[in-house]
């Protein structure tokens, strides 16, 4: 008796046990199947870029930026990858808020050249360094020029020594017209005189960095990134033909020359190399 008494209780034991894992399995199974249900049936939480406007165009990597109006230091660096305090230190930064339109900056330890900064100008009328941020966002299309005054007379140009980089690069002539104003300290280029409308074309291959007017004192303004650290302004423009990140060939119709933000209808151009005004002179073909 004492035997099946205890197999007896053994079962019923059993019997009862399995009753009771059985609820709990259930629930388990009914918990688990609810949390799948929920984990996926969720959204993650959306990325926000709390730094505001658009990113800075990125810089073939161990190669140089061409700083635009309304970059930032911060934007420039976190576009390309890098850390801003690097940025500072391979061009030499103290501030990192002294960074102006037209700058070029290094963005690796192993690029050519230094940052260098110096502002592009016209001789007449004194206009702004293109470190001023743009007043207002670059409009789609010019403003129309102002009514056309007699072009100044042509200056005296005594032929220039050439540079001894001057064959690193198939250089042409951006515009056909007379010589206004000849490179100095101030002009920082040259000024090439023509009618409204005339043609302006790229003087080499390049990747256009800028195209618009949102920089006083310049109109409409173009600037071309080329080999060897060089790059071209071209300002005052009628009309813009080219759009930034547009690649152009030597001699390709870029701009038709105009007279904004200027006293008579011409073209301003610079040369720069690592970001260091030079006499176009000393580049450009002769004539």
């Amino acid at each position: 008796m004492l035997n099946g008494q205890s197999q007896l209780t053994a079962m019923t034991m059993g019997a009862s046990m399995t009753r009771l894992r059985r609820p709990l399995f259930i629930a388990g199974a009914l918990s688990l199947a609810i949390l799948a249900g929920c984990a996926s049936k969720g959204t993650r939480a959306p990325v926000v870029d709390m730094t505001g406007g658009q990113p800075a165009p990125t810089a073939a990597p161990g190669g140089s930026y061409v700083v635009k109006p309304g970059d930032t230091l911060y934007k420039i660096a976190r576009a390309n990858n890098v850390d801003m305090e690097s940025v500072k230190r391979w061009n030499n930064l103290s501030d990192p808020n002294q960074i102006s339109v037209g700058q070029v900056l290094k963005m690796s330890a192993g690029s050519g050249g230094g940052a260098q900064s110096a502002p592009i100008a016209s001789a007449k009328p004194q206009p702004r360094p293109l470190d001023q941020q743009p007043d207002a966002p670059v409009a789609s299309l010019p403003p129309p020029d102002a009514t056309p005054t007699p072009a100044p007379a042509p200056v005296d140009t005594k032929p220039a020594p050439r540079a001894a980089d001057a064959n690193v690069i198939n250089w042409a002539w951006p515009a056909n017209g007379s010589i206004v104003q000849t490179f100095n300290a101030s002009s920082k280029g040259i000024d090439i005189s023509g009618a409204l409308g005339d043609p302006v074309t790229a003087a080499a291959d390049g990747l256009v960095k800028y195209s618009g007017n949102g920089v006083r004192g310049l109109g409409n303004l173009i600037i071309v990134e080329h080999q060897n650290g060089f790059i071209t302004a071209y300002a005052h423009n009628r009309a813009l033909l080219v759009k930034t990140g547009q690649n152009v060939k030597r001699g390709a119709k870029i701009a038709e020359l105009g007279q904004s933000d200027t006293t008579s209808p011409r073209l301003h151009f610079e040369i720069r190399r690592q970001g260091t005004p030079v006499d176009p002179m000393q580049y450009l073909p002769t004539k």
